[in-house]
């Protein structure tokens, strides 16, 4: 191990009779900065809809109005809508699906009386949870 130089002018010297290569440490690539995590939507508090919420949470999202939230979220809803009233699957891929399921009609019972019934067909809306909405709770 080299002593360190007692003086200025020592110092000086003893860079100068370093050699060249050993002077200049080849450039290391930078680290790619790491971009700013993803601000993490927050559950809905209490005391609030969740309308409400989610029309708060788009209107920060894009910088629209309040009206504009309104109108983007009563869209979504009335679209996912139209699309099951015409017995279509609506897939919202990483969140979920929507599906109708039809009950064929059957015959059921009067649990007061115990007088045999028929129940009619009927249908229903299914949600499925995707594999990332699974995964996140």
């Amino acid at each position: 191990m080299a002593r360190k130089p007692a003086t200025k002018k020592a110092k000086v010297k003893a860079k100068a009779s370093k050699p060249a290569a050993a002077a200049k440490r080849p450039k290391t690539a930078k680290k790619a900065a790491k971009p700013a995590a993803a601000k993490r939507p927050s559950p809905t508090p209490s005391g609030i809809s969740d309308k409400d919420h989610l029309m708060s949470t788009i209107q920060q999202g894009t910088g629209c109005s309040k009206s504009a939230a309104k109108r983007t979220l009563d869209d979504i809803v009335a679209t996912i809508t139209a699309s099951l009233k015409k017995n279509q699957r609506v897939q919202l891929v990483g969140f979920g699906s929507f599906d109708v399921t039809r009950r064929p009609a059957r015959k059921g019972r009067n649990p007061r009386t115990g007088e045999a019934i028929r129940v009619k067909a009927s249908k229903g809306v299914r949600f499925k949870a995707g594999q990332t909405l699974k995964r996140s709770v």
